[in-house]
């Protein structure tokens, strides 16, 4: 008669079960840790926003709700050590007050980098989160900076990059239209506009009607303020751009809200 040997292939088989078995494991862990780190970092984005939305109103300024991402991954590690890579802050329909006139921002892009915030103040919303560096970018519209230079029927726009100007005028008793561009520079805070080479179609070709349409151009040539931005952010460029005047700001060691 012929023995019966036992299988050799049974424990094999049932090895690889139980690994297969421990890898589904692993991801399915994976996958919740991912999820967990997601949803906590959710919950971090909408505390920052809410004081974000609180500082924007104690500088007199509106938006619309602000939206915030915070980077770097895995975010729960973040939270233990107090330390974020980046948060990224978008303001949109921006509205601040220059010299009672409303300038309008479509759109303010902050960008937060080396943030500090302890998990007491991310789970409370009290206490300080403070980036070591900000940088932001906006754009004010040409409608809004055309009424800070309160002259009735001038628009502004950009031409070749360069911020252009056209405008009704009378010199002399005749009704032209006048056209040019600016340089712009920054100072101060304000955004310094030097208009130049003005032209005129139809301009009286004597030396007074010259004279007025140089100085009208430098009335307004004037240094026009920005409203105040959130989170002390200087601004250090401006440039002409089709879609309005967009400008560039910096801070260090700016506090994204403040004490409470």
């Amino acid at each position: 008669m012929a023995e019966a040997y036992p299988a050799e292939g049974r424990p094999r088989r049932r090895g690889r079960k139980v690994l297969i078995g421990f890898l589904v494991l692993l991801v399915v862990l994976a996958g919740l840790l991912v999820v967990a780190d997601r949803v906590a970092a959710g919950v971090a984005e909408r505390a920052i926003a809410d004081q974000v939305r609180q500082e924007v109103a104690k500088q007199d300024a509106q938006s619309a709700a602000p939206k915030v991402e915070v980077g770097g991954f895995p975010f729960l590690n973040q939270v233990l050590a107090g330390k974020y890579e980046r948060i990224s802050i978008q303001l949109t329909d921006v509205k601040g007050s220059v010299q009672g006139d409303t300038v309008d921002v479509p759109r303010l892009d902050v960008d937060a980098r080396d943030v500090t915030a302890s998990l007491d103040t991310i789970r409370s919303g009290r206490g300080d989160v403070v980036a070591e560096r900000v940088d932001g970018r906006g754009t004010v519209t040409y409608d809004s900076l055309a009424k800070l230079l309160k002259r009735p029927g001038l628009t502004l726009g950009e031409r070749d990059g360069k911020l252009a100007v056209t405008a009704p005028v009378d010199i002399l008793g005749v009704k032209l239209t006048v056209n040019g561009t600016a340089a712009v520079t920054v100072a101060d805070g304000k955004v310094a506009l030097r208009f130049s080479d003005l032209t005129a179609d139809g301009l009286p070709n004597v030396a007074l009607a010259r004279t007025l349409l140089a100085n009208y151009a430098r009335s307004i040539s004037i240094d026009v303020p920005l409203p105040e931005l959130p989170f002390q952010l200087n601004v250090r460029k401006v440039e002409p751009r089709p879609e309005g005047l967009v400008v560039t700001a910096d801070a260090a060691n700016v506090p994204i809200n403040s004490a409470r």
